[in-house]
């Protein structure tokens, strides 16, 4: 574990110095957090303004902020600034697709003369950080910053290259030769956005190693973290044989998880334990899955604003992830929450878990067998869930989190400049 995992108080020293202006940019709007990315923008943001930052949320989004929206964004930031994103088949984004030299994923989200414009205005005010979530989203922002020469924190959630199956699962197979080229015009960009930042930021010491080879320089870590009090009075039912999976749907390493777990990993279990049952609930669930499973063992619950009640009925939560990248706060919350934990080495990347804390699995037979072994043993799923709550707690609550970041903007603004 490193040091600024283990740290997990804010010293008083920290909390005198003066706040600062945050110029916060993102590709969607954090609330609802119906996603692992909403939910730790919205958790950052709230922790960084309580620290005293004054916030400007610049947000391109497919949705419009409504009422509720704004209400609860502008609780944790000090203006919020929503313009719409063109729509996904748009034909300058079909163009830019075909014969832009931006990658996909960037194209999709950049190219907007209404965003160029709104931050050209936003730069000529003064800002002691200028944040940027995603390096697909930056494509608006990049040359005006050259062009001024202002210093930008961008923070990587994933490396976006590497997730192929992400961008393109839904492509026939007649395209490869296009996806190869659009892989290799990701890998260009990111050596290029990765390069340009004054600090990038990665989710775990893993990618934060890989980063650093493209970007020539150190690349700092904030993890992903969750809100371990929320959690702390969930007690889950371990001998109702109820496994429970949670994730957002438009994320296709999800899609891959339920079918694979469905397909695959159920089929072992219910030989063995044939009144087992499997829980999905996410944002986003296609209509189809329960026709194309009409299992009754499944059962399909969708977007579930509290995920605590689903908790406290299952017995454990399987995370059977082959995909992706980061760490999970799917997987963090349902550790803080005590549930028992059977997951490949991916659904736990960027946690260091024991096989204490957990139990791991990389085929189909490896997870069946961990989760009948727990759902046979109580006592040992009890306590595996313990220490799983135990060790979020300590090392993965979101002041640790906020406490890293803020270490970040008193570099770019400090440190640095020394």
């Amino acid at each position: 574990m490193s040091d600024a995992v283990a740290a997990t108080s804010e010293s008083p020293a920290a909390n005198l110095q003066p706040g600062l202006q945050i110029l916060w940019i993102l590709p969607y709007l954090p609330w609802p957090t119906t996603s692992g990315g909403k939910l730790r923008q919205y958790h950052l943001l709230k922790r960084m303004t309580d620290k005293g930052h004054r916030i400007t949320l610049l947000v391109q989004s497919k949705t419009a902020a409504d009422p509720e929206t704004r209400r609860v964004l502008e609780s944790v930031a000090t203006r919020l600034i929503v313009l719409e994103r063109r729509p996904l088949r748009h034909w300058r984004t079909l163009l830019a697709a075909a014969f832009a030299p931006y990658p996909l994923l960037v194209s999709v989200n950049g190219l907007s003369p209404l965003l160029e414009q709104q931050f050209a205005e936003l730069l000529q005010q003064h800002w002691d950080v200028i944040q940027i979530e995603h390096s697909y989203t930056l494509q608006p922002y990049l040359n005006s910053l050259l062009r001024a020469g202002k210093p930008f924190l961008l923070c990587e959630h994933n490396i976006e290259s590497g997730l192929g199956a992400a961008t393109y699962q839904n492509m026939p197979g007649w395209l490869a030769p296009y996806i190869l080229y659009d892989q290799w015009r990701y890998r260009r960009w990111e050596r290029q956005v990765y390069r340009a930042a004054e600090r990038l930021v990665a989710v775990t010491p893993d990618d934060a190693q890989r980063m650093a080879q493209v970007r020539g320089r150190p690349v700092d870590v904030v993890i992903n973290g969750v809100d371990a009090p929320a959690f702390a009075e969930v007690r889950p039912d371990v001998a109702s044989r109820r496994i429970l999976f949670v994730g957002n749907f438009e994320y296709p390493p999800n899609v891959d998880a339920v079918t694979w777990c469905v397909d695959a990993i159920m089929p072992i279990v219910w030989r063995e334990m044939p009144e087992a049952r499997l829980v999905i609930c996410g944002f986003a669930m296609p209509e189809r899955w329960s026709k194309r499973w009409p299992d009754s063992r499944i059962e399909w619950r969708g977007y579930v604003p509290d995920l605590r009640t689903e908790q406290q009925r299952a017995a454990m939560f399987v995370a059977p992830l082959r995909e992706g990248g980061g760490s999970k706060l799917k997987v963090l919350e349902a550790l803080a929450a005590g549930l028992p934990l059977v997951s490949t080495s991916q659904g736990v990347s960027g946690l260091a878990l024991t096989d204490q804390e957990f139990v791991c699995g990389e085929t189909a037979d490896e997870l069946a067998r961990g989760l009948v072994r727990l759902l046979a043993d109580g006592s040992l799923a009890r306590r595996m869930g313990e220490a799983g709550r135990s060790h979020v707690q300590a090392s993965h609550d979101w002041s640790v989190a906020a406490t890293q970041l803020d270490a970040v903007y008193r570099k770019m603004n400090h440190a640095d400049r020394t």
